[in-house]
C-alpha cells in the first residue's frame, strides 16, 4: 500500500517536473519577439548617444576650444558603446546589412574628406578620389565628371561622395568619418598616440589649416546624418517596423537561423578575421577599426558583448536598466544542457580575453601598439581573443545542430581560412 502510494507520488512529481520544464522553456516565437525587443532597445540607445554627440559637436562649433573638442571626442566614444552591441544584427538581417555601410564603413581614405600628411601619398591606382579633399575643394573632376561640392549637404555626403566611383574606401558618412574629423590622422604607426587634430581646425576666426567653415559644415552635416540614419533604423525595429515584421512573419526556423547567422558571422569572419587577425598578420595600424581615436579595444569588446547579449537574451541599457527575456540559450538548454553550458563558457572566455585587451589598452598600450611587429606580448593578447572568438564560433555551430536547423554558412575570412592569400 505504502509502496503503491510512493510510486504514485513519484509519478506525480515527475509529471509536475516535466510540466514545469515545459513552462520554463519559451516558445520559439517568443524568442524571436524578444530578439526584436533587444534590437529596438540597442538601436534606440545608439540614437540617444548619437544625439548627445550631436549636441557636443554643436557646442564645439559654437566654442571651438580644446575643452569642447575633448567633450565631443568623449561623446563619440560613448556613442560607440551601444552601437557596437548592435552589430550582431547585421548578418542575417538584410535590412541592417544593406544600411550598415552608411554608419560604420571602414577603413576609409581620409584624403577624400580633408587634408592629410605628405606621407599619405599623392595618388592611388585603386581610388581616383584618394586626395580629393572635399573640405578644401568646392568642385573636382572624377573620370571626366565634375563633382559640385559647393554646398556640403546630406545629399552630397550620402548620395554623391559615399563610395564615390564605386570605391568602398571612399567613406564620407558615419562614425568613422566623424572620428577622422574629431581626431585627424593618427601618424604614430604602431607607436603610442592617437590623432592630434587641434580645436582651431574648427575656428573660422583663427583657422589652423584653412577651410574651417567648410570643415565645420562637414562635421555638423555628417553628425546630423548619423542621427537621421539611426532614427530610421530604430523605426525599423519598432512595432510594425519592416525589420521586425520581416523576422516575425517568417518561419521560426528562418528566424532562429537569422539570429545564429548574425552571431556566427560576426564572431568568426568579421571580428576574429577581418577586424583582428588581418591586422595582426600584417602588423598594420591601418587595419585597426577605430584607427584615429585608438578606441579599437572598446569597439571589439562591445562587438563581442553584443554576441553574448543575443544568446542570453539580455541587454543592459545606457540608463542601467536590464532588458531580459526568452533567449536562444533557453531553447538550447532545453535540447541539450551540455551544448548550452559549453557555449556560455566559451562566450564568457571571449569576454575575459576582450577584457584583458581593454585593461591593457587602458594601462597605456593601445590596440595598434599591441598588433605591432616584435610586440610578442601584445600580439599574444590579440591572438588569445581571436582564438576565443574562433572557439565560440564552433560552439555556435553546435547550436545549429542541437536545434535541428539547416546548415548555416557563416562569413569567412582569408586571414583565418587562407592566411597565405593575405600576403599575395
Amino acid at each position: 500500500m505504502i509502496e503503491n502510494l510512493m510510486v504514485k507520488v513519484s509519478l506525480a512529481c515527475a509529471v509536475l517536473l516535466l510540466s514545469m520544464q515545459a513552462l520554463a522553456t519559451p516558445q520559439k516565437q517568443e524568442v524571436l519577439e524578444h530578439y526584436t525587443v533587444l534590437a529596438h532597445a540597442v538601436y534606440e540607445d545608439s540614437l540617444i548617444t548619437a544625439g548627445e554627440l550631436q549636441q557636443a559637436v554643436r557646442q564645439l562649433i559654437a566654442k571651438p576650444t580644446e575643452e569642447s573638442l575633448h567633450h565631443a571626442r568623449i561623446a563619440w566614444k560613448a556613442a560607440r558603446i551601444p552601437y557596437m552591441q548592435s552589430e550582431v544584427y547585421r548578418f542575417g538581417n538584410a535590412i541592417v546589412d544593406d544600411w550598415e555601410g552608411r554608419v560604420n564603413a571602414w577603413p576609409l581614405d581620409e584624403g577624400l574628406i580633408d587634408y592629410v600628411a605628405s606621407s599619405y601619398g599623392r595618388e592611388s591606382e585603386e581610388n581616383p578620389a584618394f586626395r580629393a579633399n572635399v573640405i578644401a575643394n568646392t568642385s573636382f573632376t572624377l573620370s571626366g565628371t565634375m563633382i559640385d561640392a559647393h554646398a556640403i549637404t546630406k545629399d552630397l555626403l550620402a548620395d554623391t561622395l559615399h563610395e564615390l566611383g564605386g570605391v568602398e574606401a571612399n567613406v564620407a558618412t558615419g562614425y568613422h568619418a566623424i572620428e577622422f574629423l574629431l581626431w585627424g590622422q593618427d601618424l604614430n604607426g604602431t607607436g603610442p598616440g592617437s590623432g592630434k587634430r587641434p580645436a582651431s581646425d574648427f575656428n573660422p576666426e583663427n583657422c589652423s589649416w584653412k577651410n574651417c567653415t567648410r570643415r565645420v559644415d562637414y562635421l555638423k552635416t555628417a553628425t546630423d546624418l548619423l542621427v537621421d540614419d539611426l532614427a530610421w533604423m530604430v523605426s525599423q525595429w519598432a512595432p510594425g517596423g519592416k525589420a521586425r515584421e520581416d523576422l516575425l512573419n517568417g518561419t521560426t526556423v528562418a528566424g532562429l537561423s537569422t539570429i545564429i547567422t548574425g552571431m556566427g558571422s560576426l564572431s568568426y569572419g568579421e571580428l576574429a578575421g577581418e577586424r583582428m587577425q588581418l591586422g595582426l598578420l600584417l602588423h598594420d595600424p591601418e587595419e585597426e577599426h577605430d584607427c584615429f581615436s585608438d578606441n579599437t579595444h572598446y569597439s571589439h569588446y562591445y562587438d563581442a558583448l553584443g554576441i553574448q547579449n543575443i544568446y542570453l537574451g539580455e541587454y543592459r541599457r545606457i540608463d542601467g536598466t536590464m532588458v531580459a527575456g526568452p533567449s536562444l540559450s533557453d531553447l538550447v538548454a532545453a535540447a541539450s544542457a551540455e551544448v548550452d553550458k559549453n557555449l556560455r563558457d566559451q562566450l564568457a572566455a571571449t569576454m575575459s580575453a576582450m577584457h584583458t585587451l581593454v585593461k591593457n589598452a587602458e594601462a597605456g598600450e593601445a590596440y595598434d601598439q599591441m598588433i605591432g611587429p616584435g610586440n610578442n606580448s601584445g600580439n599574444r593578447l590579440v591572438q588569445d581573443a581571436i582564438d576565443a572568438l574562433t572557439s565560440q564560433t564552433r560552439g555556435i555551430e553546435k547550436v545549429v545542430t542541437t536545434l535541428q536547423l539547416a546548415s548555416i554558412d557563416f562569413e569567412g575570412s582569408d586571414s583565418l581560412d587562407n592566411p597565405e592569400a593575405v600576403f599575395e
